[in-house]
């Protein structure tokens, strides 16, 4: 895996990162995300702290200042949004946003250095973020993203087996926002982004955020399907996250995390405080499934296990 990077000193206080995600590997818990705040788009790359335990936190400890992946070393110069870290052929791999496109890049530690050589991302006709990669049952690995047009839309692809380029043919819009809940401004560009998927009992769940992460109504639903490539149905039961469940704004854009005694948790973001978006805050909360009677399980989170983020300082 590599050796793990000289710790640096910090203060113990709140993990400031936006669109979460946590990567377990052997006993460490990985949590990777957005720098900086969206006006002033990132801080070069993505910073990784971690984890024994989920509570207590150290970091950044990426290789280079902190950084997993840094400026320079992969595609993009801006905007760098919305990591994702998988394993795969015993090396590890980071899709992630920079320049409004997505790319993937690959690392013998999760520590980073993430590097992509070819400094390419993966070609799309119009600006594409927000990418998470599955790989199911069967070793076939698909794309999910939010491609922009006429809104924020989630997408899906079979990636190629060398994971730089998409299988075409098998491109599909999975949902948009159109109910009610998912776009309370009633905006001309509705927005659906930031999906997770996951299997359970042979039924694929996709947990994705609606509204603008700006309004305080950006909240968390899911919906189902019997086939990675779709069709997808929504649940009746949305949004699972919202400022009327959770008391705090702007509560969104995660991933699931299984954790080492296999419960389910969602790391997502927040807004700063109720009048301020920026900087978000990263919080945790459990998620679990929940029995359905004749149709598939659904999701449901325990309001009572929401906690924020913080390093303990070393």
């Amino acid at each position: 895996m590599g050796c793990a990077p000289k710790k640096a000193l910090n203060d113990s206080g709140p993990i400031f990162l936006a669109d979460p995600t946590i990567f377990l590997h052997q006993d460490t818990y990985y949590l990777y995300g957005t720098t900086g705040n969206a006006e002033q788009h990132d801080q070069g790359g993505f910073l990784v702290y971690t984890s024994k335990d989920l509570d207590t936190w150290e970091g950044p400890a990426g290789m280079k200042d902190g950084l997993a992946l840094k400026e320079g070393d992969a595609f993009g110069d801006k905007g760098f949004w919305a990591p994702q870290i998988f394993e795969y052929q015993k090396r590890f791999y980071m899709a992630y946003t920079a320049n409004e496109q997505i790319a993937i890049a690959v690392s013998n530690s999760p520590y980073g250095p993430f590097v992509n050589p070819s400094r390419q991302a993966i070609s799309s006709p119009l600006r594409q973020i927000d990418p998470f990669v599955f790989i199911d049952e069967d070793g076939r690995k698909y794309l999910y993203h939010v491609r922009l047009d006429q809104g924020n839309r989630i997408f899906v692809a079979e990636l190629n087996e060398d994971l730089k380029g998409i299988k075409e043919e098998t491109l599909k819009e999975c949902l948009s926002a159109q109910l009610t809940w998912e776009n309370r401004q009633e905006a001309a560009w509705p927005v659906a982004e930031g999906p997770t998927v996951l299997k359970h009992k042979g039924i694929y769940y996709m947990l994705y955020s609606a509204n603008d992460f700006r309004s305080p109504d950006y909240a968390v639903g899911f919906a189902t399907s019997q086939s990675p490539l779709g069709p997808w149905k929504k649940s009746n039961r949305n949004p699972i996250i919202h400022r009327s469940i959770i008391p705090h704004n702007g509560t969104g854009h995660g991933d699931v995390v299984v954790a080492k005694d296999n419960d389910l948790y969602y790391v997502l973001h927040t807004h700063f405080n109720d009048t301020l978006v920026q900087p978000r805050r990263t919080a945790l909360i459990r998620i679990n499934f929940a029995n359905n009677g004749e149709g598939p399980d659904y999701l449901e989170i325990d309001t009572q296990s929401f906690r924020f983020l913080e390093t303990s300082g070393n």
